[in-house]
């Protein structure tokens, strides 16, 4: 069963990684030439922008539990989430640059209707983002104790992408992006039922 799983894991990863290749040359020719390109303060510039930020974290929280456990399961899915959403970030920014639009973004959120978030303290920046001092504790932790946690953050980490995302579907013009966003809530769903089973064979469950 849990070598089973473990290819479950890295097949959908790897899937997920073939389909964004596709999105990236697809977008030059859906909404992100010279001539159509989003406007710095629309949804598809936010969500570009907002999103390469979450993403970067969850990246930093994989390769912290990769080095905090040798569970083969929860190593796995660091390495695969790590992958993944640093390839997606990487395409994201790529799309600014094509977009001729900054990267950094003042007021986070804004493009949702959430800027200036009180969550933003202890640098949580956007929802679901784990804050300075959560992090320093995933470092500071290991086995099973660091496996937890991880599962509890990144579960909380993939709600908020969702949101986050499934706003970019609702909101974004560029049809190559809202196509990845749409992805992403469907991955990301996958992996919070995944992180709920991993918990509940270590006898935790998600935070409330």
């Amino acid at each position: 069963m849990r070598r089973a799983r473990a290819g479950w894991i890295a097949g959908a990863a790897t899937a997920l990684l073939v389909a964004v290749g596709g999105i990236t040359y697809a977008v030059a020719g859906d909404g992100g030439s010279d001539a159509a390109a989003p406007a710095a303060d629309s949804a598809d510039a936010g969500f570009a922008r907002d999103m390469a930020v979450h993403h970067q974290q969850a990246v930093e929280m994989s390769y912290i539990v990769r080095d905090r456990t040798d569970d083969e399961e929860v190593r796995l899915l660091a390495y695969d989430i790590a992958q993944t959403q640093a390839n997606q970030r990487g395409m994201m920014l790529g799309w600014l640059d094509l977009w001729g639009l900054p990267k950094v973004s003042a007021r986070p959120m804004a493009w949702m209707g959430m800027g200036g978030m009180a969550s933003g303290e202890d640098g949580a920046l956007m929802p679901g983002m784990a804050t300075n001092t959560e992090m320093k504790r995933l470092g500071q932790l290991d086995g099973r104790r660091a496996e937890i946690f991880f599962l509890q953050l990144m579960t909380d980490h993939h709600q908020g992408g969702i949101h986050m995302a499934e706003s970019c579907v609702d909101k974004c013009t560029v049809g190559a992006e809202k196509r990845l966003a749409q992805g992403m809530v469907d991955a990301q769903e996958s992996e919070i039922r995944l992180m709920a089973d991993l918990l509940k064979e270590r006898g935790a469950k998600p935070r409330p």
